[in-house]
């Protein structure tokens, strides 16, 4: 997909966006230069609040080994309840641009296609847990494998990061079938270049995405 460079105007309405992609993508770099650049709400899942920090640690615990798949999704849905009753819905009520680093997306992408949970049931439990609250824009930061293997093994990985190639493959799949299913909702931008590159064609692609709306 080509995007035509123009003046950029930014998101200026109350919208939410969410950044997505693998493990090592460079997505939460992204995410904070973008909400700097329009003077967004930076905020995260898991561990956007108080209460998501602390279900967060358990999460990436690599300590746990004998954590159920079902027990793994309730608790990213009871973060992300919280998130979006404490952060999303006040910043968005205050007409603000709130930019989050993963979503809801990434629920259906590791639990989903990752540990292959029912993914009907998954969307159904988080829009619950969400109260309707979607992400207006997913932007998805396409990384090719071989860069992302390279970023890991310069990490300390946690316990999503150590879940093995397999698992990996199969969350990316799962971004990219998501991206190709819902192209109004989601942009992908690929990860290649330097970060100045990637974050340029962040900002042009959200105001494509903002000019066509």
């Amino acid at each position: 997909m080509t995007f035509t460079l123009l003046p950029w105007r930014f998101v200026t309405r109350a919208t939410y966006i969410a950044f997505e992609g693998a493990e090592g993508c460079g997505k939460s770099t992204q995410a904070a230069r973008y909400a700097e650049r329009i003077d967004a709400v930076l905020t995260r899942e898991t561990g956007g609040t108080a209460l998501g920090t602390r279900v967060r640690e358990i999460l990436h615990d690599t300590s746990i080994d004998d954590m159920s798949d079902r027990a793994e999704a309730l608790l990213a849905a009871a973060d992300r309840a919280q998130h979006l009753e404490e952060v999303v819905r006040p910043a968005l009520a205050d007409g603000r641009v709130v930019v989050s680093d993963r979503s809801v997306y990434s629920t259906l992408a590791y639990q989903g296609y990752g540990r292959g949970l029912d993914l009907d049931v998954i969307r159904s439990i988080n829009d619950w847990a969400t109260g309707g609250v979607w992400p207006d824009l997913v932007v998805f930061i396409d990384t090719p494998s071989d860069v992302i293997a390279e970023r890991m093994s310069r990490r300390h990985l946690d316990r999503f990061e150590a879940a093995g190639a397999e698992f990996h493959e199969r969350v990316i799949a799962g971004f990219r079938d998501m991206a190709a299913a819902d192209p109004t909702r989601w942009i992908t931008v690929s990860a290649v270049g330097s970060i100045e590159d990637v974050s340029n064609a962040i900002s042009a692609a959200i105001d494509a995405w903002e000019a066509a709306a």
